[in-house]
């Protein structure tokens, strides 16, 4: 599977070389980044982040395996006032029960327990923002699901927008904030129609005076067609129909980076980034070409995951290479990769298949006990 990765760099790296040939700086680092990344293993370009740990130690809490563990899930889905439909797949009958049992067990320590009233206690008084996709989403309703187990008399608020939404836990003044919004960058309304802009984070305003910021960005970078909410991308003074978006997202991401520079005081607010979340709808990712994540009910169990490090992970882990800010990168990539049974498929409000969000409870429930270990380990 390695000469398959190094082989699908090597073939972007020639479709960007003959569609950039008039590439600024930023591009042409960037095609030299992909080159380069054929030539060196996807572990060595992960190990080379200068993701700082929060609370971890010395264990790589996201090498690991899935373990069956018949005390899961870590609460119930009927007595989570915060689960949205399209997540809540219980709801909607999906049969089968036994993705709700596996539990990640890194292999060289073990993951501290969750305890929502310790949470809430050691960040009395706090901010917590996601800041991203549907995947924030469903990460942040997780955490709201998982803290509401343990104090299930405690007072909440519970507000959803389009834009803005927020779960506070009154009796201890806790936060829970999430910004909805799915490149980072801006995506604004001018004469022209709807402008997604490369180097632009105006909305990024709303994110100051945030004890803890949990970013993530990747999915809608690749929808295209009807589905794009944009009609024009603009790097700089360019404006055009569209580029190569493996360019875009780096050069988005690029963005971010720099607004994190400017603006994180890394005393007041801790940054983490969530991490590429893969989709199943391929069944060849996993050596299963004929199938999808429909009907899926055991993870993959192999060593390694067939289908290799995603290039977003890796543009993502080059851009969190060069922050000189603090910033932490809470690594669900693989473990999740594993987790081809985990999705909605059909269970859900929505009528096609969903291969890439996750049920709840369910993996996000993971995604918040590594960002626990994380913050308290």
């Amino acid at each position: 599977m390695r000469f398959l990765f190094f082989s699908s760099v090597l073939i972007l790296f020639f479709i960007f070389s003959h569609q950039t040939t008039k590439a600024d700086d930023d591009e042409e680092e960037f095609v030299h980044f992909l080159n380069a990344a054929s030539s060196t293993s996807s572990n060595n370009i992960t190990s080379s982040i200068r993701a700082r740990k929060l609370g971890t130690g010395d264990c790589n809490i996201f090498s690991g395996k899935w373990v069956y563990d018949a005390s899961y899930p870590l609460y119930d889905f009927s007595s989570c006032p915060f689960i949205d439909s399209e997540f809540n797949c219980l709801k909607y009958n999906r049969p089968d029960k036994l993705y709700l049992k596996y539990r990640w067990q890194p292999f060289s320590c073990n993951l501290p327990s969750f305890n929502g009233q310790v949470f809430l206690e050691k960040w009395r008084g706090k901010k917590i923002m996601f800041v991203g996709d549907s995947l924030s989403l469903n990460m942040w309703e997780s955490l709201g699901c998982m803290i509401h187990s343990w104090v299930p008399k405690s007072r909440y608020s519970f507000i959803r927008k389009d834009g803005l939404s927020e779960i506070v836990f009154l009796d201890y003044d806790v936060r829970l904030l999430l910004y909805r919004t799915p490149y980072l960058v801006d995506m604004v309304r001018e004469n022209v129609g709807t402008v997604l802009k490369l180097d632009s984070i105006r909305s990024g305003d709303a994110w100051r005076g945030m004890d803890l910021l949990i970013f993530n960005s990747w999915h809608w970078w690749t929808h295209t067609g009807s589905s794009q909410p944009w009609d024009y991308i603009q790097d700089g003074y360019n404006i055009q129909k569209d580029m190569n978006r493996l360019i875009a997202y780096y050069k988005g991401m690029t963005t971010w980076a720099r607004w994190v520079n400017r603006n994180v005081d890394p005393t007041k607010t801790k940054v983490i980034f969530q991490g590429i979340s893969p989709t199943h709808y391929e069944g060849r990712d996993w050596n299963e070409p004929s199938k999808s994540c429909a009907g899926q009910t055991q993870p993959y169990f192999g060593a390694r995951y067939p289908a290799g490090t995603p290039v977003a992970k890796i543009i993502m882990n080059k851009v969190l290479s060069r922050i000189k800010k603090p910033v932490y990168l809470l690594d669900i990539t693989t473990l999740s990769q594993y987790r081809k049974d985990a999705h909605p498929t059909y269970y859900s409000e929505h009528n096609g298949l969903d291969c890439s969000h996750w049920c709840l409870p369910g993996l996000p429930d993971t995604w918040n006990q590594l960002l626990y270990a994380a913050l308290f380990g």
